[in-house]
Formats: structure tokens, C-alpha cells, sequence
């Protein structure tokens, strides 16, 4: 990871060790390693489709359920990726994508607003997405939200499927992140001239 927006964050606890690089102007690697696999593949496609080189490495050191690793994963990818995005000057700010993904059908819509907030209607009726609950899901994408200072928008259109709403989701979420990430500019996309 030798050029672009690039940071690198680490946050310790008695609960967990979670390290964060991520370069998101720079296609490259994606490594993911948690002890959930099923978040490592929600996780891995979120970066692989923002199109960027990340490396998340977390360790669990009080194993009771997914809960603290997947709470400090959106901690600290939502300040790396804060970290990453600066001042904001020139960025795109907004973007949206309605995402297929077989009989399921996700849009997803984000505004690096600096009012981080997020406002998901999914319909998953799995409890358990493989080895991960399916409210920590819901909970990645408001700790996330509120880390990075930035409005998501997450609705299901269609879609019975859990995996295939999950995946969707997610890759929805690294379009929009990739996309509104964009410089386009050498302003503020804001009237108030600050974000």
C-alpha cells in the first residue's frame, strides 16, 4: 500500500485485539481473519467491492459469542475509514446502488454526511447466519455508521433468501462506500461548506 488515502488503526480491550490498514484508492489484497467466518465473507466482499487493499485482523480474547468482535470491527473500520477520508474536500458524498443477488434485491444508499446514522429494513429470517447472529448483522452496520460519520440507507426490496440478503447488503455497502469515496472536486459538497 504505497500511495492513496491510506490508515492504519489498532484497538485494544480486555475483549478484543482488532488491526485495520485500509488503502481505499488502491486495488489490491483484501484479508479478513475473525474468529466468525461468516462475518470474514460479509466483511471480505464490503472491501473487495469498495475496491480498495485492507488487511482486518481480529482476536478474540474473552470468547462468549460474536457480539464484541463484530462491535469493535465496525468501531474500528468506521475510524480508519474516517481516518482515511480526511477533510472530505472533493469527495462525491452521495451514492446509491440497488444490488441483485439471485430472488433478493437490496438498494443501499449513503451520504458521507458527518451525521453518521443508519436506517436498515432488511427482512432476514435466519437467527443464525452461519456461525453469526443475524442481529449482529443489523449492529456492525449502526456501530459502522456512527464510526464513520455516515448515513446509510439499507432497504429489501425483494427476497427470501438470508444469505443472498446479507451478501447483497454488503456489496451494496462497498459500491456506495467506493463511489461516494470518489474525488470529484476541490470543494465541500455541502452548502454549509463543512461536513
Amino acid at each position: 500500500m504505497s500511495r492513496g488515502r491510506i490508515c492504519r488503526r489498532i484497538r485494544e480491550t480486555l475483549e478484543t485485539r482488532v488491526e485495520v490498514e485500509l488503502n481505499i484508492d488502491e486495488i489490491g489484497d483484501v484479508r479478513v481473519t475473525t474468529p466468525v467466518k461468516f462475518f470474514n465473507h460479509l466483511l471480505t466482499t464490503m472491501l473487495s467491492y469498495m475496491n480498495s487493499t485492507a488487511m482486518v485482523n481480529v482476536v478474540d480474547r474473552m470468547p462468549t459469542d460474536d457480539h464484541h468482535i463484530i462491535e469493535d470491527s465496525a468501531i474500528v473500520l468506521g475510524e480508519a475509514l474516517s481516518e482515511c477520508l480526511g477533510d472530505r474536500i472533493g469527495i462525491k458524498r452521495f451514492a446509491d446502488a440497488i444490488i441483485p443477488m439471485d430472488e433478493a434485491l437490496v438498494i443501499v444508499s449513503i451520504d458521507i454526511s458527518g451525521r453518521g446514522g443508519a436506517y436498515v429494513d432488511l427482512n432476514i429470517a435466519k437467527e443464525i447466519l452461519g456461525d453469526m447472529a443475524t442481529e449482529n448483522l443489523y449492529h456492525f452496520i449502526e456501530t459502522f455508521a456512527k464510526k464513520s460519520a455516515i448515513t446509510i440507507h439499507v432497504v429489501q426490496l425483494k427476497g427470501f433468501n438470508s444469505h443472498h440478503i446479507a451478501e447483497a447488503t454488503f456489496k451494496g455497502l462497498g459500491i456506495t462506500l467506493y463511489e461516494s469515496s470518489r474525488i470529484v472536486s476541490s470543494y465541500i459538497r455541502s452548502t454549509k461548506g463543512v461536513l
